[in-house]
C-alpha cells in the first residue's frame, strides 16, 4: 500500500507494513459481527496498538502524535469502524486515566475488552438535559464498535460524565457505512444506580477534542488513501482500446487528482498539533477529501464501481458514515465561537 504522506522514521515505517500486513493476513470485510470485531479488536490490542498513543503512566504505549496518526491512517484503511473506537478509546484514557476510580476499566480498555464512546455534548447528535444528580435525554448516534459500552460526555464547562451500560438502553441503527462500528442510538434510564454514572471534574475536555479531532483525520486520509490506490490498481489493470486505463490522459489525471487530495489529507492529519483551529480544519478537510476521493475513486471503476466485489463504493459510503459519526459541522461552528472568542455555547443554545 501506497504512502503519499511526510517522510516517516524507520520505526513509524516498520509500523505501517506491520499494520499493513496484520490487515492482508486476515483479509476481512467487516460487518456488524460483534465476535469478528471484538477478535480483531483484541488482536490490535495484543500488539500495542488500540491505544498506543495514550500515556506510559496510564498503561498506553507512549507513542507520540506522528506515530499514532500513522497507525489510524493505515487502520482507516483496512477497518475504519476499528480506527475511530481506537480512537475513542485514547481520548478515553486521556480522560479517565489519572483518575484511580477507573483504573480497572481503562486496563479493559487498553485491552479492548471494554469499549467507551467519547461524544461530545456540542455535538447536534446529543440531546442531554442535566439537572442536578439526574441525567436526562438522549444520544442519536454513537459508534462503539462493541455491543455494550461505556458512554463518555465531554462537556463545554471542562466537565465529563461516565454512563456505564446499565445506565442506558441502546438501538441499533442504519447507516450507510462503518461497518463494524456497531452503530447505536441512546436513551439515559429513567432511574440509575449512582454507581453507573460518574461526574468529573476539572477535564481537559479541549484535550480530548483535539485527540479525536487528529485521530478523525487520520482515519479519513486512511479511507482516501485506499480509495485512491484502489483506483489505481483498477486503472492499471483494466484495459480499453488496446492499452490499459492509464494510457489516458483522463484518467492519469483524475488518479493524480486523487492522489493529490490524499497527500494534502495526510499531510494535514499528520502536522496538526494542540491548536483547535488547526485540529477543526484537519478533521474537516480530510473527511471532505475522503468522500471526494472516494467518489472519484469509485467513477474511475465505472460501473463495476457500484458492485460490492470492488471495494470503491463501500469507501464512499464509509466516508460518508464518518464524517457523520464525527459531526465536522458542529465542530467547525464550535471552533467558530472559540475563533472570535465567543466562548462555547450554553446547553439548550444553538451554536
Amino acid at each position: 500500500m501506497s504512502w503519499l504522506g511526510p517522510a516517516l522514521d524507520e520505526e513509524q515505517r516498520d509500523l505501517a507494513a506491520m499494520l499493513d500486513v496484520f490487515a492482508l493476513d486476515r483479509d476481512v470485510v467487516l460487518s456488524d459481527d460483534a465476535d469478528i470485531v471484538s477478535g480483531l479488536a483484541t488482536e490490535l490490542a495484543g500488539l500495542g496498538i488500540w491505544t498506543i498513543g495514550t500515556d506510559e503512566r496510564y498503561g498506553g504505549g507512549g507513542a507520540d502524535r506522528v506515530t499514532t496518526a500513522v497507525a489510524m491512517e493505515r487502520l482507516g484503511r483496512a477497518w475504519p469502524a476499528l480506527g475511530w473506537a481506537a480512537t475513542q478509546a485514547h481520548a478515553a484514557v486521556d480522560v479517565l486515566g489519572g483518575d484511580d476510580r477507573f483504573s480497572d476499566l481503562v486496563a479493559a480498555v487498553h485491552t479492548a475488552a471494554a469499549a467507551i464512546a467519547v461524544v461530545d455534548t456540542a455535538s447536534r447528535q446529543v440531546r442531554l438535559v442535566g439537572s442536578g444528580e439526574a441525567l436526562n435525554g438522549s444520544v442519536d448516534r454513537i459508534d462503539p464498535a462493541a455491543e455494550a459500552p461505556y458512554l463518555l460526555l465531554l462537556r463545554d464547562d471542562d466537565t465529563a460524565v461516565l454512563v456505564g451500560p446499565e445506565a442506558m438502553t441502546t438501538r441499533p441503527l442504519d447507516r450507510m457505512g462503518l461497518d463494524g462500528a456497531l452503530t447505536r442510538s441512546v436513551r439515559f434510564a429513567e432511574t440509575v444506580s449512582p454507581d453507573t454514572v460518574h461526574r468529573l471534574n476539572d477535564v481537559d475536555v479541549a484535550a480530548a477534542r483535539t485527540r479525536l479531532r487528529r485521530g478523525a483525520a487520520a482515519v479519513a486520509a486512511g479511507i482516501a488513501g485506499a480509495a485512491a490506490d484502489a483506483a489505481a490498481a483498477y486503472a492499471a489493470g483494466r484495459h480499453q482500446f488496446g492499452g490499459p486505463l492509464t494510457a489516458l490522459p483522463t484518467v492519469r489525471q483524475s488518479l493524480l487528482d486523487q492522489a493529490t487530495r490524499t497527500a494534502v489529507a495526510l499531510a494535514a492529519a499528520l502536522a496538526v498539533d494542540e491548536d483547535s483551529v488547526q485540529t477543526s480544519a484537519a478533521m474537516r478537510h480530510a473527511c471532505d477529501a475522503a468522500i471526494e476521493v472516494a467518489a472519484a475513486a469509485l467513477q474511475s471503476h465505472g460501473g463495476y464501481g457500484y458492485l460490492t466485489e470492488y471495494p470503491a463504493e463501500r469507501y464512499l459510503r464509509d466516508a460518508v458514515s464518518l464524517r457523520a459519526a464525527t459531526d465536522t459541522q458542529a465542530a467547525a461552528a464550535l471552533t467558530a465561537r472559540t475563533l472570535v472568542g465567543s466562548g462555547p455555547p450554553r446547553e439548550g443554545e444553538a451554536s
